[in-house]
């Protein structure tokens, strides 16, 4: 049977929908799965606007573009039912519940990706809305799939990630009871010892996420599905496509307006990102192999787990997407540039504070001293506060290499019928060319990000210019200055 058909008259239930890898997913499905009969997305007021109105807003962007035009009519089956994750029951209504009766599909990624979320408020919305979710599906008869997901880095202590459960760092019950006991303060007193020393909030709710759904394993076609970091699109809907600022695309932006000089990381460490269209399609593959496959249901067999990672598919390190990056930004730069686009890494915490104080600091206090003689807004020193708590929470994800063994991802690219593996298929991908990639996520982060026109005006790349003069300039300076104190402390000494 075809994938395409294998959706046929499905009911789809979406957590997460306005999320990153939600849109890729809906604008997959509805593309390239015409005849499935409805799509429900969980959607809260936000901002002033109606759950009707976030969904239209959603769908006028241009990720839809192709959509509205190979598919017109497809918008029309997507469903919003008000609700909110945080909420028991997901806070959804008697009504909206009779709506979903007859759902096959779930599909669960909404989630707080922050990591610097209070415990309490990350306990509730990852945790305790995976197992309020788990309930509710126990009551649809018709559920042939239920994909919950969740992130490689659930189990951050353990570098050699297997496609299995981990023991659990904690009861997810007495967790989710202690969120519902006591205040956001007191629970982030005990937030370290009682995650037995995460790095965060978010992997370490994430893996007791995990543990909610090992436990509904034989009452439930329950599975997990682990995306790695998750970046720009590699084809579709069209290459670069991105909705946020995580991962190398937000350190490509920061580079590349002049803000980001030092990282305190490793060069040499092979990142692991996967593009978010090879997560949609993956997320597609995992669901059809539950439709056509009865013994992927079987009960008492272990929790199916996927490893969405490709870092052994098509390796690179953080230091060569950081040349990539300068590389071409300065051949197609920002239009709001303030410093020729640099930056390096370092591994060095002395060099890197040093480097931190005199680049970053220095520069914000200078950028922002002239906005105020202007009468301007300052920003920049706020902005620097923001980017140095980001890399403080990102810290061990930049000093730490893992290695996430895949080998049922790999194995579903094998159940596509040969005639689409140009829609579903991922491995023809194996082989990335790293640096076409990125040209096209930061060609991606000018027009989605930044809304600018994905190819740099004159004037842009005029500045270019002045700032490659000023720079060499600056450094002059600097350099002149510094041999001169050599040269002092060496005279004094004679």
């Amino acid at each position: 049977m075809s994938i395409a058909a294998a959706f046929k008259d499905h009911e789809i239930f979406v957590t997460g929908a306005s999320g990153f890898v939600g849109k890729a997913l809906i604008e997959k499905l509805l593309r390239s799965c015409p005849s499935l009969k409805r799509i429900y997305v969980l959607m809260r007021p936000k901002k002033g606007h109606s759950i009707e109105e976030r969904l239209q807003l959603q769908g006028e962007t241009k990720l839809y573009d192709r959509l509205r035009r190979e598919q017109p009519d497809a918008w029309s089956k997507l469903v919003p039912i008000a609700g909110d994750v945080e909420q028991l029951g997901l806070g959804i209504s008697a009504a909206d519940l009779e709506r979903l009766r007859n759902v096959t599909i779930v599909y669960h990624s909404a989630a707080s990706v922050r990591f610097d979320d209070p415990l309490r408020s990350a306990i509730l919305m990852n945790t305790r809305g995976t197992h309020e979710l788990v309930k509710l599906a126990l009551a649809w008869k018709k559920l042939r799939a239920f994909v919950h997901v969740s992130t490689t880095y659930s189990n951050p202590s353990v570098l050699e990630v297997e496609e299995r459960i981990y023991p659990p760092l904690a009861d997810w019950r007495t967790t989710i009871k202690l969120a519902e006991t006591y205040d956001e303060e007191t629970l982030d007193i005990f937030n370290l010892k009682y995650g037995n020393f995460q790095p965060n909030s978010y992997t370490f709710t994430k893996s007791l996420a995990e543990h909610v759904v090992n436990e509904y394993k034989d009452q439930l076609p329950i599975f997990v599905f682990r995306p790695s970091i998750v970046v720009s699109t590699i084809e579709e809907p069209v290459p670069g496509w991105a909705d946020n600022f995580n991962g190398p695309t937000g350190l490509l932006v920061a580079c590349g307006v002049g803000i980001l000089r030092s990282q305190n990381c490793d060069p040499n460490i092979v990142s692991d990102f996967v593009p978010a269209d090879v997560v949609a399609r993956g997320l597609i593959l995992a669901a059809y192999k539950f439709l056509v496959e009865p013994e992927a249901r079987a009960k008492d067999k272990p929790l199916y787990v996927v490893n969405c990672a490709t870092a052994n598919i098509s390796t690179i390190t953080m230091g060569e997407v950081i040349e990539i990056g300068k590389t071409y930004i300065r051949e197609n730069p920002f239009e709001k540039t303030l410093w020729l686009p640099g930056g390096s890494m370092t591994l060095c915490p002395v060099l890197h504070f040093i480097r931190f104080c005199t680049m970053h600091l220095l520069m914000a206090v200078v950028v922002d001293t002239l906005l105020r003689l202007y009468n301007e807004k300052p920003f920049l020193m706020k902005l620097q506060r923001r980017i140095f708590a980001a890399f403080s929470a990102l810290q061990v994800f930049a000093a730490t290499e893992w290695h996430f063994q895949n080998q049922n991802f790999r194995a579903l690219h094998n159940l596509v019928p040969e005639k689409e593996i140009d829609c579903f298929g991922f491995m023809q991908h194996a082989n990335i060319d790293y640096v076409e990639f990125f040209q096209h996520a930061i060609r991606g982060a000018k027009e989605f990000l930044l809304h600018e026109s994905p190819i740099s005006s004159k004037s842009a790349r005029f500045r270019m210019k002045i700032f490659y003069v000023l720079d060499y300039l600056c450094r002059a300076i600097v350099y002149s200055f510094l041999l001169r104190l050599v040269y002092r402390f060496v005279v004094s000494l004679w």
